[in-house]
């Protein structure tokens, strides 16, 4: 590829970041007012259609169309309206995996955070961007923990994600023969639930704080119950409970710093049987840190909110970690949805 070419990419890619903010704000706009759900149930909608069922003035509409068409999300074809393939799969479909909740979830907590960058990375703390949550404690989920209306909406938020990337974790051979697996951070048992009905042979443990087992037992469905447990307490101040084959640290890892992460996995390989396995399920830039919008979005948000450290760390460091605490057969699954690695270690 020639240098105007190379130019001519990554200036159109420049251009998508730099008006993504308004545009996103627009495709949560047009969920909010039914528009791509109106679309979808009548494909070739009209403009006059469109106003009579949104209630907007007809000015504020064409605007708002406008937008949309210009992601594309939306055509306008023969004077009608109909969604692309994108937005009928993603955003208005009734599949666990859709993208409404993900999106709604990050307005909400993640992109009001994002304008004090700048402070959180000077100051290398999270505090500005914490301060428009008033409960005490050093990171997002501390602070939501007195809220079960706020700890519900976040996992709501994060629970559809999981379902695009959870099968490739589910997938795999090694985490297939766990009987008795220790879930940490296990959140509202998305993972769990989908593990135990997969594998009819094993039970879960949610290894999380209090108010993220409350909401996860309050969600757990009846066919589940008895083989998906919690184990409420602080992962990094409580002992691991024993008696399991295999646990499991899926996108808690990358919340935490170095020195966090090897105190877990210092615990982790304690509570374990010789032969037992560490997985650590996450979201990975590539070894060269070089590439990664995922990863790089949601390290972001993890340094200017959640914790205040933590990034989405690249596969090379997770095996340093493990082969650290005493894991012996470390290896890595690359290349997984999403950005997504699966990197397991055994205990000696």
């Amino acid at each position: 590829m020639g240098d105007s070419q190379e130019f001519d990419r990554v200036y159109e890619r420049f251009q998508l970041i730099v008006n993504g903010p308004a545009l996103f704000n627009a495709v949560i706009t047009a969920l909010e007012l039914d528009v791509l759900p109106f679309v979808s149930r009548h494909p070739g909608a009209t403009f006059e259609e469109l106003r009579r069922h949104v209630g907007i003035e007809p000015h504020k509409l064409r605007v708002l169309m406008l937008a949309l068409c210009a992601t594309e999300l939306v055509e306008r074809r023969d004077g009608g309206y109909v969604n692309s393939q994108v937005a009928e799969e993603h955003l208005v479909t009734d599949r666990p995996e859709g993208w409404r909740d993900t999106l709604l979830g990050w307005r909400r907590f993640q992109y009001p955070a994002f304008p004090h960058l700048t402070d959180a990375l000077r100051t290398g703390t999270n505090e500005a961007a914490l301060a428009s949550y008033p409960e005490p404690g050093n990171t997002l989920y501390d602070r939501l923990a007195n809220e079960p209306e706020l700890v519900a909406s976040y996992h709501d938020s994060i629970g559809p994600f999981t379902h695009l990337f959870a099968h490739a974790l589910l997938d795999n051979a090694e985490l297939a023969e766990v009987g008795r697996l220790l879930d940490v951070g296990g959140g509202d048992g998305t993972t769990a639930i989908k593990f135990v009905r997969r594998h009819t042979h094993a039970t879960v443990t949610i290894f999380d704080m209090p108010s993220v087992c409350r909401h996860a037992e309050n969600g757990l469905p009846d066919d589940v119950k008895g083989r998906v447990l919690t184990h409420p307490g602080d992962i990094f101040e409580d002992d691991f409970p024993s008696g399991f084959d295999g646990i499991l640290f899926s996108h808690s890892m990358e919340v935490f710093s170095p020195e966090h992460n090897v105190k877990l996995l210092t615990k982790a390989y304690k509570a374990l049987p010789p032969g037992g396995k560490i997985f650590l399920y996450n979201m990975c830039a590539p070894d060269d840190e070089n590439s990664g919008l995922l990863s790089a979005r949601l390290s972001l948000f993890l340094n200017v909110l959640a914790s205040g450290e933590g990034m989405a760390y690249p596969p090379k460091d997770y095996e340093q970690w493990l082969t650290e605490v005493g894991c012996r057969s470390v290896r890595s699954y690359t290349g997984l949805p999403y950005e997504h690695a699966l990197v397991v270690g055994v205990k000696g």
